[in-house]
């Protein structure tokens, strides 16, 4: 039980002492640059979605 405690207070330490927490103007400015690298792969993802399947429909009909 003893290790745990002991466990527990370095981790509390190091989150306290030895983290670099970001200002809220830097988490801001990551989230929305995650947002729009979120939007650009899903966008990129839809097109490729969409160009296979008529490339598939026009397959199909063929044969």
């Amino acid at each position: 039980m003893k290790k745990f405690i002991n466990y527990i207070k370095e981790c509390y330490t190091e989150l306290v002492e030895k983290v670099s927490w970001p200002t809220w103007k830097e988490l801001q400015s990551s989230a929305i640059v995650v947002s729009i690298a979120s939007l650009i792969i899903a966008i990129v993802v839809y097109m490729m979605d969409k160009s296979f399947e008529v490339l598939l429909e026009n397959f199909y009909r063929i044969f």
